[in-house]
């Protein structure tokens, strides 16, 4: 069973002391293929070093994440920029718009958000999309750049069945993690009406454990409990959504 995990942080400091082992445990649990969203130029060296360890299960993306937008936006973006020209990324992320802590930057969020679809396009790379009480907002930056070269994964989705099908619409599989085995969740009232075909799978590790591990810190193996979770929901087996959601994500991530 291959089942990949298309959003981890791996480089995080929660990691520092047990990086290595977190991995090899994810590996013997069947999870083989982690893909790792940018967050500012901070974590850049330290992603191109967890790359170089692990160059054949370790796929990298570049962009910079809402919550970090803040005055100096601009050169971040520059950084961006610069990076993409360099080298290859599988996708551009994590990107997107974040209004839960502060609202200050939202206009400036706003303009990271459309300039990063845009360098998207130009490199004909795949959008992650972070989305925190900001559905409006985010939806209304893709209806403006929406476009049959616009695609991607709405990260760790959270919303409704009509945002969900909203989100599709825009040529965006649903970001499926921890949040799905959650009591006041919601989304596995309604995933089962979603076709797995627009589901990829994802820990955002090191947050958002699922249960039973809800609380503490996540990591890319808790991804089988998600997997567990979500056999139940569509009636199918562990491998079948394993089997599934990793060819969703081969389609985005092209590899």
């Amino acid at each position: 069973m291959m089942i990949t995990d298309t959003h981890t942080h791996l480089y995080s400091e929660e990691f520092n002391l047990d990086r290595e082992e977190m991995i090899q445990r994810a590996i013997d649990a069947g999870v083989s293929r982690f893909f790792i969203p940018a967050i500012d130029s901070s974590s850049t060296m330290a992603m191109y070093d967890l790359e170089k360890k692990h160059p054949s299960t370790v796929f990298l993306m570049m962009g910079l994440h809402p919550t970090y937008v803040k005055e100096n936006y601009l050169d971040e973006l520059q950084h961006v920029e610069e990076e993409l020209a360099k080298r290859k990324f599988f996708a551009i992320g994590e990107i997107g718009i974040d209004l839960y802590w502060d609202k200050t930057h939202l206009k400036e969020q706003q303009q990271a958000f459309i300039k990063q679809i845009q360098l998207a396009k130009k490199y004909k790379l795949p959008i992650v999309i972070h989305c925190r009480d900001a559905f409006d907002e985010v939806f209304e930056v893709l209806e403006q750049e929406k476009s049959d070269d616009l695609f991607g994964i709405f990260h760790c989705f959270t919303g409704t069945y009509d945002q969900a099908l909203q989100a599709i619409s825009y040529n965006m599989k649903l970001g499926i993690g921890g949040v799905v085995t959650f009591k006041n969740g919601k989304i596995d009232q309604f995933l089962n009406q979603i076709d797995l075909k627009h589901i990829v799978l994802e820990t955002d590790s090191p947050y958002l454990a699922p249960v039973p591990y809800r609380g503490k810190r996540n990591e890319s193996s808790y991804l089988v409990n998600v997997v567990e979770k979500l056999s139940q929901i569509y009636g199918c087996t562990m491998e079948e959504i394993a089997a599934i959601t990793t060819e969703n994500s081969k389609g985005i991530f092209g590899i």
